[in-house]
């Protein structure tokens, strides 16, 4: 089966069930106010926010929404998520039951901070060669 293609992230909104759309908008909402800065885009075929490298993304899937921050800040909020069913880099969600703006919003400034970080680094081991 092939994964269909999205020119932006209003086209991939727009093609959700209206419930899923709601969700993710707020979900949009919440990512672009923690993470001002960051780029949007599509990428693997979803919503996707750069920010010094990848930052985190979001869809839609049959049954349940997903929210892709990366597995560490999974870890670091794992009494957080309780309730959620998480996966390697992955909590899934539904529009009956969405995340915490509050967590949504430390999610993603602690991976804003995991990418300033790894950048600083990246910089510096350019610049001592």
């Amino acid at each position: 089966m092939r994964m269909q293609q999205f020119e932006s992230v209003e086209a991939y909104l727009e093609a959700q069930s209206p419930e899923f759309r709601e969700a993710l908008e707020k979900l949009r909402a919440q990512i672009k106010a923690a993470a001002p800065k960051a780029e949007e885009s599509i990428s693997y075929g979803m919503p996707a926010y750069k920010y010094k490298g990848p930052l985190v993304y979001f869809g839609a899937f049959k049954k349940h929404c997903s929210f892709f921050p990366g597995s560490s800040t999974i870890i670091a909020n794992q009494k957080e998520l309780k309730g959620f069913t998480v996966a390697k880099g992955t909590i899934q969600f539904t529009p009956e039951k969405p995340l915490p703006a509050a967590l949504v919003k430390r999610i993603v400034k602690e991976r804003i901070r995991e990418n300033e970080t790894r950048d600083i680094v990246r910089q510096s081991k350019k610049r001592s060669r």
